[in-house]
Order: structure tokens, then sequence, then C-alpha cells
């Protein structure tokens, strides 16, 4: 945002990258059920304290916004929760990507799944909570797989927003429980995928991608729809929303806004008040130009 520090910053969660050459799409995974993951390669990594659970509703709302001309891709799973978001070109070319409990489990048993080729270890094929583990490293499959197909997307201009919430390895947990070789296995198996994920995303946008893996156990605070009955009671008496008379919160930019407009202001005082102070005592003799011009028109009528 322009700010500058005068100490170095030795917080790994930032690092320095080329201003004229910024990422063309975010993928952020987030994987339920454990508090680090370890991937075959060091990459930067942080810890997320008092972890909430969030939303990128707003993220993809603001890229719409601002290239809605372009159309970029917008893609949001929870694939064990069947919950499925695409916005944009994705609505095209992720059409054919399995959402359902039910399209993911025939997905698995097709000629070219990651079946074939995963090494399973002690996971078993017939058990729903392993399906609903591999199922979902199907899905990471089934997606760098279509970008394969559709290069184009990754050279445009615009925005895209991959994210993706993995909890089929949480539900292995409960199932098995951490210390058990099914858990050890899943979270080997898991690493793999997503550095393999990961490198088949960097690579098809050309290197001008950020991948993210958040990894969290528990969240801090349980995610909770509120909501009102249409029959409830509205004969409770109403409190004011500010009842202790508190000033309302000031922006980041407040005091910027304000220096600026204060300073203006009084540089504005002060020039209205040398300007009036010389015309006021001008000599009406020869010095200025104005009596020059109007003398000799006068002399030459």
């Amino acid at each position: 945002m322009g700010f500058s520090i005068e100490e170095d910053l030795a917080w790994p969660g930032l690092a320095v990258g080329d201003l004229f050459r910024r990422p063309r799409a975010t993928v952020l995974v987030t994987v339920a059920g454990i508090d680090k993951l370890m991937l075959p390669k060091t990459g930067i990594s942080y810890p997320v304290e008092n972890a909430v659970p969030f939303s990128l509703d707003g993220v993809a709302n603001a890229i719409h916004t601002l290239f809605s001309e372009e159309t970029p891709v917008v893609v949001q799973l929870a694939p064990s929760e069947e919950r499925v978001y695409m916005a944009g070109k994705a609505n095209s070319v992720f059409e054919d990507l399995s959402v359902t409990l039910r399209q993911l489990r025939n997905r698995l048993f097709q000629d070219n799944s990651i079946l074939a080729s995963l090494p399973l270890n002690s996971l078993s094929r017939n058990n729903e909570v392993d399906l609903l583990f591999l199922s979902e490293l199907q899905v990471l499959h089934d997606i760098t797989s279509l970008l394969s197909r559709h290069k184009h997307l990754a050279k445009d201009h615009s925005p895209d927003l991959y994210s993706l919430e993995l909890s089929g390895l949480e539900e292995i947990g409960k199932r098995y429980g951490e210390d058990s070789q099914q858990f050890k296995d899943a979270s080997q198996i898991l690493a793999d995928s997503l550095q393999k994920f990961a490198d088949e995303m960097y690579s098809l946008y050309g290197g001008n991608a950020v991948v993210e893996v958040v990894t969290m156990k528990t969240f801090d605070t349980p995610l909770v729809r509120k909501s009102r009955s249409i029959l409830q009671s509205t004969q409770s008496p109403k409190v004011p929303d500010n009842q202790y008379n508190l000033g309302y919160p000031y922006g980041f930019n407040y005091a910027v806004i304000f220096n600026i407009i204060l300073w203006i202001m009084i540089g504005l005082a002060i020039a209205v008040i040398v300007i009036s102070y010389n015309l006021w005592n001008m000599d009406p003799g020869y010095d200025s130009i104005i009596y020059r011009m109007t003398n000799q028109k006068i002399r030459m009528d």
C-alpha cells in the first residue's frame, strides 16, 4: 500500500516480489484436522493464531466488480459438504467437475482416476471415509487436468481465484484416531498430492501464481448462522445503538485526509491575505504594468 518501514521486517508471511509481475492466480487450500502438514518442499510458512472461520466471498465479488469485462475464473469448492461456487469462465470450463459425493464416488472408479497411480498403503477402497478423502484428492487432480486443456485461462490479464476446503483428513482422524497408521498414511499422501498440485498450478500460470495451504485443527469460533423467527415478539424495548454517546470510529485514512484538507485551507487563506494586502497597498504610479498599459491607451486616444 506504499507504506515504508524503517527496520527489516522479520515476519516470513511477506516476501519481496517484482512490482511489475504480480501473480495472476491465488490458490487457497484449507486442510482441516491437522495443525501442521509436512510438505516435501519447504516454503514460506508462519503460524495462524486465533483462527476463526473465514470466507472469500468478498474477494470474489471484488474481482468480479473490477474485472467484469474480462470474466476471471473463480472456483470455490468444499467437496465433503457438496458446496460449490463457480463464476466467470469457470462455469463453462469446470462444468464437468465432480462436486457431489455421488459424482465423486463414481469418478474414483473410472479408468483415469488417481486410484490407479496413488499408493493407498493402509487406506481401503471399501471404506466410505477413505473414499471421501481420496475423492478430495481426485478434485485436485481434475482441476489441473481441466486447466491444462484450457491453458488460455492462465494467460489472460484478469486474476483467478481458487478456494478448496478439504476435510477428508479430519474424518479419517475421527474414524481411526490421530495415532493410527491410516491417519499417518493419509497425511503423507495429502502432503505429496498438495505439493504436486501446487507445482502443476505454478507451472500452468508460468510462475505467476500463489499457492497457499492453511492447516487448521479446529477453529476457535464456530461458524453459526444467526437466524430469527418471523413469529418472534417485537414488544421488547429497543436499545439505542449508541446509548453511551460514543464517537464513531475513524478509518486509517482519516489523519491523512485531515492533514491534506487542513494545510490546503491554511495555504489558501495565507495566499488570499497576501494577495489582498499587495493589491490594497499597490502604488498607483507607473510601476504597475496595468497603469502603464492604461496610460499608453489614454495617450493614443
